[in-house]
């Protein structure tokens, strides 16, 4: 039995590496044509990146962030674009080649503050544009490090920034220099977290809350007087929140002192005072987004109850700030609540929601908790809310990228607001596709995406490509995906699937949390059926099979090359967790809060890694992996890689020194995608026969 390559969740797009040429013959024109006519990676290089939006109180302004490639220059540039509300026009308001960021509103409406790094800025400051009159944006802070996480209230902007506590700003910016100017390039940690995702944490360093007037003036220190640091591994605006009348600050911290397991809590404290308090002593797992109602009277935060089980159900609570009593109104349903906004009239909620494979707006009655869907099919970004109820969003799909769109709340019904891409799309065949669903593990319904390539005819037999997502707790839903777009893979000539398999969020508690602490048994057994499930088509030619997959799709894959017997003549391999023993080197290690370390319960990680199935390897595999990956570190590729290599196997290694969990820069996802699509057309001949 031949066996196939593996693609994978976490990744970017592989193509031909572009070069930029003084001129063009008649017959490169014409190739770059017909390339054009599908949705190939150099087209996804070209498109627009509409962010999700922010709307004005009073519904005037619509503003989103929207991201633009230069290929040959290989980066990117974020401007701000103000859209009109009835669809009819569109304009950037920041200067090309100056990055914008966190754009918010003050409350009435007039100005816009967002994050910039311009002139002779050493790091993201906050600036001020006039949106009612003519006027250039102008800087409100220098703050040495940088800020984050805006948020206008009342008379002040509120910001995030990374400090040296014990320094003033002119000491943190003599510290920052001096570090820069070090020629010892070590890191020292006494304690965790040393690393998130790609960036190292510097342990003698703190994330804290500062505000600043809107008319310019001293900054003052917020949390810091407080003796309590944001967390420590990320901070976000969704990390705070002010109530209206600038009285409360409500914020996550760690509500212990172990930090190898940090416990998410809330924290409220009267500005100025000093005095801070833990509203959420009792629950061990996170306690987030804290929200305050448009009049300040009610704090609303999202709870999961499982410590160190990062896709539990999250519930919506709502905190009475005076009475400090709680009620959690999401209890009777089973999704996890996130991406929410208030209503104007503190009445309810709008929340962008996973729901069975597709991010749908719900409304949410902050009374009895009752849940209304609004919108059905296609995806949906956090739902912008202004004071007439107006909603604005992203929206996109499998066929087409982030729009802007306006949502009727009766009815769901959209109204587009933008007019990027269309005329890249207008020439391309983006193929179609289905969801199904097939019987997986224990004879239960999984649900499943298929793609079917451009031209797509079921009198002929294709190849297949089988996807395996990431997380495993998430989700393949119907959005448009750039690091790993399924229209892609399908217009090289494969049939393309993404089976959401037991363990995927979306689908409720007990589906997501079917696989712990076994990883592979159940997921393995829904992929095998979903190949079955198209190997029982007569459009499909079951000797091109191939597969893979990133992170866990990558361990998933990682544990089909271990199988004696498995249909695949192919795999790719990304970015995958190979040793859940090494996986210790990692930021965040599988199963040990939750279920023991590998020395107090060594049987489940030996029973789940897939190293321990290296006897049985025997198929041809690219292995994929980023220096700076520290998610999953980058020896976890070469492990794999060496072991294939010892066992004599035909196998590839494309490291890439200067990407992290994903590929995320545009030529090295070009190259990327082209050494993908290369390995599976020597594995699985693309096109229908």
């Amino acid at each position: 039995m031949k066996k196939v390559g593996i693609v994978l969740m976490c990744l970017l797009m592989p193509a031909a590496s572009i070069a930029a040429e003084p001129t063009k013959s008649a017959h490169s024109v014409q190739n770059q044509a017909e390339q054009n006519t599908k949705l190939s990676v150099d087209v996804l290089w070209q498109l627009s990146r509409i962010g999700n939006p922010i709307i004005s109180p009073n519904g005037e302004y619509i503003i989103a962030p929207v991201t633009q490639y230069d290929v040959p220059e290989d980066k990117g540039v974020t401007q701000l674009w103000l859209f009109d509300k009835d669809g009819k026009g569109q304009r950037a308001l920041t200067a090309e080649g100056q990055r914008a960021s966190e754009a918010t509103f003050s409350p009435d409406g007039k100005t816009l503050a967002f994050i910039s790094k311009r002139n002779k800025d050493d790091a993201g400051q906050v600036y001020l544009l006039p949106l009612d009159k003519a006027g250039e944006a102008q800087r409100l802070t220098n703050v040495p490090g940088g800020v984050k996480g805006l948020k206008w209230v009342g008379e002040n902007v509120y910001f995030i920034s990374r400090i040296f506590p014990g320094k003033n700003w002119d000491e943190m910016a003599t510290q920052l220099k001096a570090n820069k100017d070090n020629k010892v390039s070590a890191h020292q940690w006494n304690a965790l977290p040393f690393s998130s995702f790609d960036h190292w944490i510097e342990e003698d360093r703190q994330a804290h809350v500062f505000r600043i007037p809107a008319k310019g003036g001293e900054v003052e220190a917020i949390t810091q007087p407080l003796n309590k640091q944001l967390p420590r591994s990320s901070q976000s605006s969704g990390n705070y929140d002010i109530s209206p009348d600038e009285q409360f600050i409500a914020f996550n911290s760690n509500g212990w002192d172990n930090q190898v397991d940090p416990k998410v809590d809330i924290f409220m404290a009267k500005i100025g005072s000093g005095k801070v308090v833990n509203l959420t002593p009792k629950n061990e797992a996170p306690d987030s987004n804290p929200t305050f109602s448009p009049d300040g009277k009610t704090l609303a935060f999202t709870r999961q109850l499982i410590h160190g089980f990062y896709a539990d159900t999250a519930n919506l609570v709502l905190l009475d700030v005076k009475k400090r009593t709680e009620r959690v109104i999401t209890t009777d349903w089973d999704r996890s609540v996130a991406r929410f906004s208030w209503t104007a009239d503190n009445k309810g909620f709008y929340a962008a929601i996973d729901d069975a494979a597709t991010r749908r707006i719900f409304h949410i009655n902050a009374s009895n908790g009752k849940v209304k869907p609004i919108t059905k099919q296609t995806n949906f970004g956090a739902p912008a809310i202004a004071n007439d109820g107006t909603i604005v969003a992203a929206n996109d799909s499998f066929l087409y990228p982030a729009r802007l769109v306006k949502i009727n709340p009766s009815n769901g019904k959209t109204t587009r607001l933008d007019s990027f891409n269309d005329d890249i799309l207008a020439n391309v065949d983006m193929g179609t596709y289905e969801s199904v669903t097939y019987k997986g593990y224990n004879d239960e319904d999984v649900q499943m995406w298929v793609h079917y390539p451009p031209g797509f005819d079921k009198s002929k037999k294709y190849p297949l490509m089988m996807l395996i997502h990431g997380g495993p707790h998430s989700a393949i839903s119907d959005g448009f995906h750039y690091r790993w777009n399924a229209q892609t893979f399908a217009s090289w000539g494969y049939v393309t699937a993404w089976p959401n398999f037991h363990g995927s969020n979306s689908f409720g508690q007990d589906y997501t949390d079917s696989i712990n602490p076994d990883w592979k048994n159940k997921s393995l057994e829904d992929v095998f059926k979903a190949t079955d499930w198209f190997k029982a088509k007569d459009w499909i030619d079951n000797e091109r099979l191939v597969a893979g997959g990133a992170s866990y799709g990558g361990y998933l894959s990682s544990i089909i090359l271990g199988q004696k017997d498995q249909p695949f003549n192919a795999l790719f391999i990304h970015a995958a967790v190979y040793n859940m023993y090494s996986q210790m080197a990692a930021d965040f290690s599988v199963h040990s809060t939750r279920f023991g370390d590998y020395w107090d319960n060594p049987e489940i990680y030996k029973s789940i890694s897939p190293h321990y199935g290296a006897e049985n390897f025997n198929t041809p595999t690219l292995v994929v992996h980023g220096q700076l990956d520290y998610r999953v570190p980058v020896g976890q590729g070469f492990e794999l890689f060496r072991t294939l290599q010892t066992k004599g196997i035909e196998s590839r290694m494309i490291y890439f020194p200067d990407e992290n969990h994903w590929i995320m820069k545009p030529n090295n996802s070009i190259y990327w995608y082209n050494e993908v699509e290369k390995w599976m057309n020597q594995h699985a001949e693309p096109g229908a026969k």
